[in-house]
């Protein structure tokens, strides 16, 4: 913009995005000025123009070349404003709209949101992805959301659209998703059927949204490696064989140890290893003993790894659990060698009773380590 400080000269106004993230500029930049009648304007074709006189939107203009018609006079006006100083009263500014589309905006939830589902229960979920906006009513995005700025940018808005969407996405995701297993291939239709629930949001704002995509839906750590586990057990058609080779392989790693607790892991490995060959030679059944198959005819599960072994077993040949349960930490669930004063596995207090908590919104007892109050279904902190 080139304007000649000067009450003979006309002023010629245009404006240039140099950042590409401007939604609105003001002109003069300094504040309202004193344009005068016959100031020229030019508006670019992915532009356009608004003059706001005495505090009022008065014109849109289009792209071209305009000449501005306001009571500022030139020379005269400034004669007639000398009660003011020189500072006519009579205000007028151009507010310059970028109409071009503005893309790659992200959004996504800042913290996991709940979501109940129909195979995993209640997970907390994370989503991403970008949107594109772009203004079609110039005026009204002038004065429902700029005001009287000197200038509006996308980081300006950007907040307020994320919550926007975020909220929409995790009402629509509730109504249409029963399980984040059904998720693979249906990426583009949650992203369509979204847009349009957003568009009553963004039009109030004279804004439009062009494009939103969702990028990436994540649950949490433990329920991706639940579905990781589920995925390789489904490739593991033999799951006696990978057995016997992951056995086999854990051996020869701990014959390599030159330390203590190699050699006693060795010794274990090589005592339950023969025991596996032996079923699946003897009984036929690929290593995994079947009800019926010991020589009493009775037989169990183990309450660890769930395969056949003989009933009076104290020790699982497979796993190695301990079958003889004199009593369960009280912290972990496993099962306590006699006379134990400390858990084996979680190494707490055998005889030490974790403390229940109690739901500040509720009143409700809940069981120690639970992530969420059973009774209302908020997130323990």
């Amino acid at each position: 913009m080139n304007i000649f400080d000067s009450a003979i000269f006309l002023e010629n106004i245009e404006w240039f995005d140099e950042t590409g993230q401007e939604l609105v500029h003001r002109l003069p930049e300094e504040g309202s000025g004193e344009i005068k009648w016959g100031a020229q304007l030019t508006v670019r074709e992915s532009q356009a123009g608004v003059l706001f006189y005495k505090g009022k939107a008065c014109d849109a203009f289009g792209p071209g070349h305009h000449t501005l018609k306001t009571g500022n006079l030139p020379l005269l006006t400034r004669i007639l404003s000398v009660p003011w100083r020189g500072n006519s009263p009579l205000r007028a500014e151009i507010y310059m709209v970028n109409l071009k589309h503005f893309t790659n905006l992200k959004w996504g939830t800042m913290n996991p949101v709940a979501f109940r589902d129909s195979e995993l229960g209640l997970i907390r979920l994370r989503a991403h992805g970008v949107f594109n906006i772009q203004i079609v009513q110039p005026v009204l995005f002038i004065n429902s959301l700029v005001g009287t700025m000197g200038q509006f940018t996308t980081d300006s808005i950007a907040t307020y659209l994320k919550e926007v969407i975020v909220s929409r996405f995790n009402d629509y995701l509730g109504e249409v998703l029963d399980s984040i297993l059904n998720l693979p291939g249906r990426f583009d239709e949650l992203s369509q059927q979204l847009q349009k629930r957003l568009i009553g949001d963004f039009s109030h704002f004279g804004l439009q949204l062009s494009q939103i995509y969702i990028t990436s839906i994540t649950p949490p750590e433990e329920v991706q490696k639940a579905i990781d586990d589920k995925g390789r057990l489904n490739v593991i058609h033999d799951i006696d064989k990978f057995v016997k080779m992951k056995a086999a392989s854990s051996m020869e790693k701990a014959a390599e140890n030159q330390g203590e607790a190699g050699a006693g892991m060795g010794m274990g490995l090589g005592m339950i290893m023969p025991a596996m060959f032996a079923q699946g030679i003897m009984g036929g059944t690929g290593g995994i003993v079947q009800p019926g198959n010991d020589s009493q005819g009775r037989t169990t599960r183990c309450s660890a790894c769930q395969n056949a072994i003989p009933i009076d077993a104290r020790f699982c040949p497979f796993c190695g659990h301990q079958q003889l349960v004199v009593s369960q930490c009280a912290h972990c669930g496993k099962n306590l060698a006699l006379n134990a004063k400390f858990c084996s596995s979680c190494g707490h207090s055998a005889t030490e009773k974790p403390q229940r908590i109690k739901c500040p919104h509720c009143q409700t007892d809940n069981l120690p380590g639970a992530m969420f109050y059973n009774q209302c279904g908020q997130r323990i902190d």
